[in-house]
């Protein structure tokens, strides 16, 4: 007797939510990084939401072209579109892999094109003297405000991220060719950097330590409405609200974390830094990525198109 010849496993066209479920569990299993996963989260989550509300739609290349236009709709960046399409190609890439979708229908989602980016956005930076006038409008005599003092001087003076800043421990302040740095931070991308720590702020730092009374482990931590540090750490959002708070006291608008990353990069190339040395302060891969946080390609400060004069006084010189 011939034996029957087995049949092919047959792929789906159409995913239902367990299906998406079980698929995105899977992507946030292989994403080593926190942040990646929360992005990818989010991003994989507002494409399953927008794909259930849809009449059993065919996942395939037009259903993606047709989410990229629904994001379009909402207005977001092109870099942000970017990285949701990126989420969805990694969800078809997965769900191929799984045996839940076809391979030929995963590689015309591969195929969907990004949007473009058409320049960058300038991003936020503060002068040397707001830079001052943000400091002194943090400091103070309550454990609260040293501590937020502590915190935005780490901001300005070593340009380090809300995560790095959080994850900030005692034993890795140590002294380098005779100058205190943060030695083997763990930065994005997981690239490991040493940032110099100036003197003025090991200061505030040493001072936080001193009266929070913390030897080890994480150097910032919370405080209590008695004014009293508790716990072993602070999250990313303490650090953001505690930028909003100063910058309120200081009267700057519109001021976030990232944007004391900015000005410790923009003073320091006014200060004459090299940009090969504030890249690898700064921990960026390209020299590129250093050059749009200190805007060198485009000078605001003395533009081009105010070396030709006035043309309207001249024309009301005339007139007269």
């Amino acid at each position: 007797m011939r034996k029957k010849s087995r049949k092919p496993p047959s792929r789906k066209i159409v995913l239902r939510l367990p299906d998406l479920d079980h698929t995105k569990a899977a992507v946030l299993n292989s994403l080593s990084s926190p942040h990646s996963r929360r992005n990818y989260k989010f991003a994989m989550e507002q494409f399953i939401t927008w794909y259930c509300s849809e009449p059993r739609l065919a996942l395939n290349r037009a259903v993606v072209l047709r989410f990229r236009l629904y994001l379009e709709s909402l207005g977001l960046a092109a870099g942000t579109i970017n990285q949701r399409l990126a989420a969805v190609r990694r969800l078809a890439y997965e769900a191929a892999d799984s045996g839940l979708l076809s391979p030929e229908l995963a590689a015309g989602i591969r195929r969907v094109k990004g949007v473009k980016q058409l320049g960058f956005r300038l991003g936020n930076w503060l002068k040397s003297d707001q830079a001052k006038l943000l400091l002194e409008c943090s400091d103070g005599e309550d454990l609260r405000s040293i501590r937020d003092l502590a915190m935005m001087a780490v901001l300005l003076g070593c340009g380090l991220r809300r995560a790095e800043l959080s994850a900030l421990e005692v034993e890795d302040l140590e002294v380098r060719q005779g100058h205190w740095a943060i030695v083997d931070l763990i930065g994005k991308g997981s690239r490991v950097r040493t940032v110099p720590m100036p003197m003025w702020v090991k200061e505030a730092v040493d001072r936080w330590i001193i009266v929070a009374n913390v030897s080890q482990g994480r150097i910032f931590r919370a405080v209590s409405r008695h004014g009293t540090p508790w716990g072993k750490g602070i999250s990313e959002n303490v650090i953001w609200y505690v930028v909003r708070r100063c910058a309120e006291r200081a009267t700057l608008d519109h001021l976030a974390p990232h944007d004391l990353r900015r000005t410790c990069a923009k003073l320091c190339h006014t200060a004459g830094g090299e940009i090969e040395q504030i890249q690898f302060l700064l921990g960026h891969a390209s020299a590129l990525t250093t050059e749009r946080y200190l805007g060198c390609k485009q000078n605001l400060e003395k533009p081009v198109n105010d070396r030709f004069g006035s043309l309207f006084a001249a024309r009301r010189v005339e007139s007269r």
